[in-house]
């Protein structure tokens, strides 16, 4: 397997400006190089990750950027109270340059702490769309650069113009969208995954797949459409039939690229259009389950849902759910909700192959709660983007009834319950 197809797109994706691969990390210098003269690193600390940051640091010195401070990263979700460790840290050396190192979190933080520095205020001023560049542009300003070194295969961070904040007291995520905060380099060296436990690379495995199911049943109709097809076929795929492989074999060094050429296909996805209701429910379950299984377990749902609206991209699924042995020939001559529930019985399948839940039900300290806080969270003005990028939108006044049955089939486990549309 040599992924070219992969490769193709991401180069499409991104040029030149993003180093990828194996053994990259010695090109830290080249890549934040004329970015500024001196840097503060942020970095998650993980079995060998001394060893990389050192390389990081050797790299930047040679190429002339000063480290003036190496800062503890964010926990899992991005937390506000890190966010605001973060930000103290870099207001207090104002670098030139910020180094991001870690997964998802970490650079997530770092993109918000680099707006606060620069703009001031509070993280609720910037969530939702936008905000950040309408703000540079009144400050007549600019964010400080950043170098988002990524070390696991999961949201993509280091690409894209998200940002996911926590809020511990009340368990709900939120998010700042806007281009002003995609780092402009990145390095994403394969080498820092071999290590990952089981549990991070299935979540990240799911949260690529999670990021283009959503963005390609949302993007029907749209004049990316047909792109999104080629980014979507070809994660999903890397992703169902190398992720086993990377289970049994952690140190599989070809299927470990397959599922990290995935994630940042995922990326690549999330910049061409949103994603919708799985994310939408799945900052609202940071207490109970993982980003990436949060999105696994609700999409199948949210796949019967949208049935009467996505069938050109159900069937593209439901090929690669046979060719990776999830689905039988008899799938591809289905159609209309028939073909829906095919597909989420063949993800649900996937799951289970896995050994996760597969139902809210099923998940550890899952209750009725969950299910109000959801429907609460799709109801407020900084979240409304998913509801608007669904297959068919939703407003805040059709919530409950329409996303309150599927919740309780994503509960359940039964498929019947959902009001197709």
């Amino acid at each position: 397997m040599q992924f070219e197809t992969a490769k193709r797109l991401i180069r499409h994706f991104k040029g030149d400006k993003y180093i990828y691969g194996f053994d990259v990390l010695a090109r830290a210098g080249q890549a934040a190089a004329g970015l500024g003269g001196w840097a503060v690193i942020v970095r998650d600390t993980f079995p060998g990750s001394d060893g990389f940051v050192k390389q990081i640091e050797a790299s930047l010195g040679t190429a002339g950027v000063a480290v003036l401070d190496i800062v503890d990263g964010a926990a899992a979700n991005a937390p506000r109270e890190d966010l605001a460790r973060i930000t103290a840290a870099l207001a207090r050396q104002t670098p030139g340059v910020v180094v991001s190192f870690g997964g998802g979190s970490t650079i997530d933080a770092v993109k918000a702490a680099a707006v606060l520095c620069v703009l001031g205020g509070r993280v609720d001023d910037y969530f939702g769309t936008g905000l950040v560049s309408d703000a540079l542009t009144k400050a007549g300003t600019r964010l400080t650069p950043h170098l988002a070194i990524q070390t696991a295969a999961s949201s993509a961070a280091h690409l894209t113009k998200y940002s996911n904040i926590t809020d511990l007291r009340t368990q709900q995520k939120k998010l700042i969208v806007d281009e002003a905060i995609v780092p402009p380099s990145a390095i994403f060296d394969y080498e820092t995954t071999l290590g990952a436990p089981a549990s991070l690379t299935i979540d990240g495995g799911l949260d690529a797949v999670a990021h283009c199911l959503e963005v390609l049943y949302g993007a029907v109709g749209k004049p990316y459409y047909a792109e999104m097809e080629d980014v979507a076929g070809e994660a999903v795929a890397l992703v169902l039939q190398c992720l086993s492989r990377v289970l049994q074999n952690p140190h599989d060094r070809q299927a470990r690229e397959a599922i990290g050429l995935a994630a940042d296909l995922g990326g690549y996805a999330i910049m061409l259009g949103g994603t919708n209701g799985a994310h939408l429910t799945s900052f609202s379950l940071i207490d109970i389950l993982s980003h990436g299984r949060a999105c696994a377990i609700l999409n199948p749902y949210y796949t019967v849902r949208f049935a009467s609206a996505i069938q050109r991209p159900l069937r593209l699924v439901a090929e690669v759910c046979r060719e990776s042995g999830l689905a039988g020939p008899g799938i591809e001559s289905l159609s209309g909700r028939e073909l829906a529930v095919a597909v989420a019985e063949a993800l649900i399948g996937f799951e289970r192959q896995l050994g996760i839940p597969a139902t809210l039900g099923e998940v550890p300290g899952f209750g009725a709660a969950h299910i109000e806080r959801a429907l609460a969270a799709a109801k407020s003005p900084q979240l409304k983007m998913k509801l608007e990028n669904m297959p068919a939108p939703l407003t805040a006044e059709m919530v409950d009834d329409y996303l309150g049955p599927l919740l309780e089939a994503a509960a359940s486990g039964d498929l019947d319950r959902i009001k197709s549309l």
